[in-house]
């Protein structure tokens, strides 16, 4: 169940990083700076305001155009995708984020050149890495640094100019400066701090962390832990060194913790995929799973209880007179 899990968010993940590539030359959403215009849907989103300044509609009817082609909409958006956090968590970060699909893709690169899947993990002991990809790393992360840049200028102005001029050679001083100035950002970022920027740079994530942690009932991992010395015998293919499910997370978390250190859990079920395995190897049931509603609010209670008497100080034995 997990690998077909698995099999499906990657293709939310390539469907919505085509979205993200294709939006602005699409016309779906981009702002084109020339005309100081906001396109949607494949049309033009005005607000009324050069009709009203133009004197074609007055006072009340650019009012009411503000009102629900402008706040209702935003206030609709922001609160559905809160919503969904404090229900699921951050499942757009696991799920759909083009920047998350580029974060897995170059761990791996970069675990099969290094042994590990980024420069700051602690090296496993018997990690070996192989020196031929890191090539293939470094090109993918300045591939990558790049598209971003000119998506990213895509988005500001119009695509077939910025595609145009950059195939033809003949990009703007201020487009290429902008070109060159994001790729290296981009590029520095992907090889040096993708999770890291994931975990604590990110506005979109962490207004998803704390809606989810607001929810005691919302989507949690469980760990069955009375099943806790079955985790002696983890290993799978990813993670051949024992404890799979804290190996292959690309947040750096430790799935069997408490809710409270999983903040920045992206529900991506990495985790329960090599439980599965690992367990399956052995004719057992997986000691991970989801749960949500009442028994992720027990699960957490739970963990909870368990924390605070692991915190609770031992009872002195009393002196003897």
């Amino acid at each position: 169940m997990s690998a077909a899990l698995q099999r499906r968010r990657r293709l939310f993940q390539a469907a919505f990083l085509a979205l993200f590539v294709s939006a602005p030359a699409l016309d779906l959403l981009r702002w084109d700076l020339h005309e100081a215009q906001l396109w949607l849907l494949g049309r033009p989103w005005t607000l009324g305001i050069a009709d009203f300044t133009a004197g074609r509609i007055g006072a009340t009817e650019v009012a009411l155009a503000i009102l629900l082609r402008a706040f209702v909409p935003a206030i609709v958006l922001a609160v559905g995708f809160l919503y969904v956090a404090w229900r699921w968590g951050r499942l757009y970060c696991g799920w759909l984020c083009p920047h998350f699909s580029a974060v897995e893709t170059l761990d791996r690169l970069m675990h099969r050149a290094l042994g590990r899947a980024s420069l700051w993990d602690a090296a496993p002991p018997a990690a070996r890495g192989d020196w031929r990809w890191w090539p293939p790393f470094v090109l993918l992360a300045a591939g990558l640094g790049f598209l971003w840049a000119v998506t990213l200028l895509s988005y500001l102005l119009p695509p077939a100019e910025v595609w145009g001029r950059l195939l033809a050679g003949e990009s703007t001083p201020n487009q290429a400066r902008f070109l060159a100035v994001a790729t290296a950002a981009f590029t520095a970022e992907f090889v040096f701090a993708r999770h890291l920027f994931c975990r604590f740079g990110c506005a979109v994530g962490l207004f998803q962390s704390l809606a989810w942690m607001a929810n005691p009932r919302a989507m949690v991992v469980a760990y069955d832990r009375a099943r806790a010395r079955d985790c002696r015998s983890c290993s799978t293919a990813a993670a051949p060194g024992g404890s799979a499910c804290d190996t292959v997370c690309p947040m750096r978390l430790k799935p069997r913790d408490i809710k409270r250190r999983m903040f920045s859990c992206v529900q991506c079920g990495r985790c329960l995929d090599q439980c599965e395995q690992s367990q399956a190897a052995q004719a057992r049931e997986p000691l991970l799973e989801w749960r949500t509603g009442a028994d992720a609010l027990r699960e957490t209670l739970r963990l909870r209880a368990a924390e605070l008497r692991a915190e609770r100080p031992a009872p002195q034995p009393e002196e003897v007179v």
